[in-house]
């Protein structure tokens, strides 16, 4: 784990929160003047505690009105076959996350899709056929309460 002092913690925190921010009016946010803080980002950056900037995109104005949830078991937990799952898997557009899980299920997937057709066909077609896949159990997306990028910051 990275050490971070207060101005480290406060920059992540804002940063997190708009990463489009200037680097003067973040600079103003936690009180220090612009050379220093871009200073301090880009030792964050360097060290990996900052992965990337991205924008948050609405998937459903996008035609992506259906997210779903997977778990997957496989027949083996051999090291070398979770390796082989999780590179399938990043190389499916759809899955937008993996977890390996401990416990009975051994991944839990978010994908994303068109509409149910599509999502049954990419199931049917693209992951239950995966070598090693023993089974499948999806949960449609009602609704999404909260959906927050990232880790709490507290003061």
């Amino acid at each position: 784990m990275a050490t971070l002092d207060g101005i480290d913690r406060r920059l992540l925190s804002e940063l997190q929160d708009e990463g489009r921010v200037t680097n003067v009016e973040l600079a103003q946010r936690v009180g220090l003047t612009a050379p220093p803080c871009l200073r301090r980002v880009r030792a964050l950056e360097e060290a990996g505690v900052i992965r990337g900037y991205h924008a948050d995109l609405d998937p459903a104005k996008l035609g992506f009105a259906i997210t779903v949830f997977a778990l997957v078991s496989l027949k083996s937990q051999a090291e070398e076959a979770l390796r082989q799952f999780e590179e399938h898997m990043r190389e499916l557009p759809e899955v937008r996350e993996c977890h390996m899980l401990n416990g009975e299920i051994d991944f839990i997937l978010k994908i994303v899709s068109r509409d149910l057709q599509s999502f049954q066909e990419f199931l049917t077609s693209r992951l239950t056929p995966v070598p090693n896949v023993a089974s499948v159990k999806t949960s449609l997306t009602i609704r999404t309460a909260k959906q927050v990028p990232g880790v709490p910051f507290t003061d």
